[in-house]
């Protein structure tokens, strides 16, 4: 049985892009009965842009709440969150003295933001340890990634095979990728891929007005409504084709080709698709946001179960470092 590793980004609220391109493909991939799946919502790496905890805290209960509610199965699979697993954090700062600088200031993470080092924080430089120390703290063997992070689980395997050579054997085991060549790319109300970062996300877990008032917000061309529209250049129509059944999808394809049907009918179909489609996650995510203390317990079961596992590398990692009593 192969062992799955996943780290859910903590910076916000899911939104539909979130939803589409990972975390569905994730809990499907959870499912594999081949599969050991460990999915844990990397709040420690967060800090290195959001220093609010209350709001911290929020965007790890909202997490961890569309994550079930979308059907995670946290009794089949291990569901924690990174910060109360200390062992993170302790076998990161031993994996930090086997990483040379030159390796760091290649990361992408840190090259991106380089040309203002004063935006740079010692804990975004550093981030490839920690990110290693995820990973291998839990002898993964399969990690999913996107183009974008092949680079750090290189890294990741350049790190251990170091540790490795000093121990005289493979202590941490070394995880190979799982690259998704078709990962989904989910358009924002404006067009632009949907980001937090641009604030041109759809958040399908808000109340039903307010989710009406953002599918009104996407962005459409001036063709009056009784003309032709071409389905494949409109945000709506893309964005309708991603939720609806083909059959739908279908139909609305027509009506734009055909005239008489305007983009607010497209954006009312599509809010009331997204209604339909997430209603049971909606009641879900709902039901443990105002449930806090049963979030929390199915979190520290995680947290018990991960740290039982953790506990075993870092005893290893100790004994080779001189560590253990």
């Amino acid at each position: 049985m192969a062992r799955v590793l996943t780290g859910i980004q903590s910076s916000g609220r899911p939104h539909l892009g979130n939803i589409l391109g990972a975390i569905l493909p994730g809990i499907e991939l959870s499912k594999n009965p081949e599969n050991e799946s460990f999915f844990f919502i990397a709040d420690l790496h967060s800090l290195t842009s959001l220093k609010d905890g209350a709001l911290r805290t929020e965007y790890v209960r909202a997490v961890a709440a569309a994550w079930l509610a979308l059907g995670f199965d946290y009794k089949k699979n291990v569901f924690w969150r990174q910060s109360r697993v200390q062992e993170h954090t302790e076998l990161a700062w031993y994996l930090n003295c086997f990483t040379p600088f030159p390796m760091l200031a290649n990361a992408t993470s840190f090259k991106e933001k380089s040309e203002k080092l004063a935006d740079v924080n010692a804990g975004l430089f550093t981030y490839p340890a920690l990110q290693a120390a995820d990973i291998l703290l839990y002898d993964a063997n399969i990690i999913p990634v996107g183009k974008d992070q092949k680079q750090h689980l290189e890294m990741t395997k350049d790190i251990a095979n170091r540790f490795n050579q000093l121990a005289g054997a493979e202590i941490l085991v070394l995880p190979e990728p799982q690259i998704d060549e078709a990962v989904m790319t989910v358009p924002g109300i404006d067009g632009q891929k949907m980001s937090k970062s641009y604030h041109n996300y759809i958040d399908i877990f808000v109340p039903e007005n307010e989710l009406k008032k953002i599918t009104k917000k996407i962005v459409s061309d001036s063709t009056p409504l009784e003309d032709p529209k071409d389905p494949d250049a409109d945000i709506t129509f893309k964005l309708y084709s991603l939720v609806a059944s083909p059959s739908d999808v279908a139909a609305m394809r027509q009506n734009y080709e055909k005239g008489g049907y305007g983009y607010g009918h497209a954006k009312q179909a599509l809010f009331e698709c997204l209604l339909e489609k997430f209603a049971e996650p909606r009641r879900i995510f709902n039901y443990y946001m105002e449930n806090e203390s049963e979030l929390e317990n199915i979190l520290t079961e995680g947290e018990e179960k991960a740290r039982a596992i953790a506990q075993q590398t870092i005893t290893k990692v100790r004994k080779i470092l001189g560590f253990s009593s």
